[in-house]
C-alpha cells in the first residue's frame, strides 16, 4: 500500500479555503497512486499557535477574545462542512486522515477525522486531553473515537499530537489489531523525531507522522494578535513529517520547511516479521495479569 503525509500550511483561519486546499492535495495524492493520505493536527482551519506566543492566558484581554471568536467562527462542523473532502477522497480513491478544529456548539475540539476511499465518514476522534495552553482553546475529548478501521490490508488507528505519548491510548488501538498508526502534529521536528520511531518499535507497527506548517507569511494582517507576533520568526511550525517501519527504523526521515507529499510503499509482511519476537497486545501480552478497559461512550455528540 502506498501511504503519504501531506505536509502543508492551512489558509490561516479560513475554513473554506483550507478545505479547498486539502481537496487539491487529496487529488494530487490520488494522482500519485496514494491509498492513504494524512494531514496535520487541526489543519482545518489552523492550529492555535498564538496562545503560546501572545500570553494567551491574559484574562479579559480584548485581542485574545477576538482571536478566539474568529477561531470559533471558522471551526469545522462535521455534518455541515466536510462534504467536499468526502467527494475528493472518493474521486481520488484515496482514504484520508485529517485534523480539524471541530466546532460543537460553542466549544472547539481537536479532532481527527478518518474518511474512506469511497468518500464515507469512518469516525471522528476528539483529543483526550489538550496539551498545556491548548486548554485555553479546546475542550477535552472522549473515548468514542478510539477505534481502528480496515484500509486495504492494514488496520489503521490515529491519535492527535501529545496523546500519542499516552501509553494507554496507544494500547487501546494496539489491542484492536492496529498495524498502521497515524500521528497528527502541528509541525515541529522535536515533536516527531523520537516518538515516531519509539511507537513503531513498541507496537511493531508502521507509523506515519503527519505535520503541518505555519509560516510568518501565512498570518494575515487583520488577525487580531498579529502585532504581538515575533516578526523575526519565519517559521512558527516547520513540519517534521516522517514515516517509520515496524522495526523502529526510518523509512522517511523528518522533512522540514517544505509543502510536499511524504510517501512510502509499505507491506504488511514487515509487521508479521517484527511480531515474531514481540507483540504488545498479542502473544507477548498477559491479559490474565494486565488488562485495559476503554470507555467508548461519547460526550456531547
Amino acid at each position: 500500500m502506498k501511504v503519504a503525509a501531506a505536509q502543508i500550511a492551512p489558509v490561516f483561519l479560513d475554513r473554506l479555503a483550507t478545505i479547498e486546499k486539502v481537496c487539491e492535495w487529496i487529488a494530487r495524492a490520488g494522482s500519485e497512486g496514494v491509498d492513504l493520505v494524512c494531514f496535520g493536527e487541526t489543519l482545518i482551519p489552523a492550529y492555535p499557535f498564538w496562545l503560546c506566543r501572545t500570553d494567551g492566558a491574559q484574562f479579559e484581554d480584548a485581542g485574545q477574545k477576538a482571536a478566539h471568536a474568529q477561531y470559533l467562527d471558522q471551526g469545522v462542523v462535521i455534518d455541515r462542512d466536510l462534504a467536499p473532502v468526502y467527494e475528493a477522497a472518493k474521486a481520488a480513491s484515496c482514504s484520508v486522515v485529517v485534523g480539524v478544529a471541530e466546532r460543537h456548539g460553542h466549544t472547539i475540539y481537536c479532532s481527527r477525522v478518518m474518511i474512506s476511499s469511497s468518500g464515507s465518514l469512518l469516525s471522528v476522534h476528539r483529543k483526550l486531553m489538550p496539551t498545556y495552553e491548548e486548554r485555553l482553546a479546546w475542550g477535552t475529548g472522549d473515548g468514542a473515537g478510539l477505534v481502528t478501521h480496515e484500509i486495504g490490508e492494514f488496520t489503521v488507528g490515529a491519535l492527535n499530537c501529545w496523546e500519542n505519548w499516552m501509553p494507554l491510548a496507544r494500547t487501546a488501538l494496539y489491542q484492536q489489531g492496529e498495524n498502521l498508526h497515524v500521528m497528527l502534529w502541528p509541525g515541529c521536528l522535536r515533536l516527531t523525531q523520537d516518538i515516531t520511531r519509539f511507537a513503531a518499535k513498541e507496537g511493531r507497527n508502521f507509523v506515519i507522522s503527519a505535520s503541518a506548517l505555519i509560516r510568518r507569511s501565512d498570518i494575515p494582517a487583520d488577525f487580531p494578535l498579529v502585532d504581538q507576533l515575533d516578526e523575526s520568526e519565519d517559521w512558527y511550525y516547520d513540519g517534521g513529517s516522517c514515516i517509520a517501519g515496524p522495526d523502529g527504523e526510518w523509512i522517511v526521515e523528518p522533512v522540514l520547511h517544505e509543502e510536499t507529499l511524504v510517501t512510502a510503499e509499505i507491506e504488511l509482511q514487515k509487521v508479521y516479521e517484527e511480531r515474531q519476537n514481540f507483540d504488545p497486545t498479542g502473544h507477548y501480552s498477559r491479559p490474565d495479569v494486565l488488562k485495559l478497559t476503554v470507555n467508548h461512550e461519547g460526550l456531547n455528540r
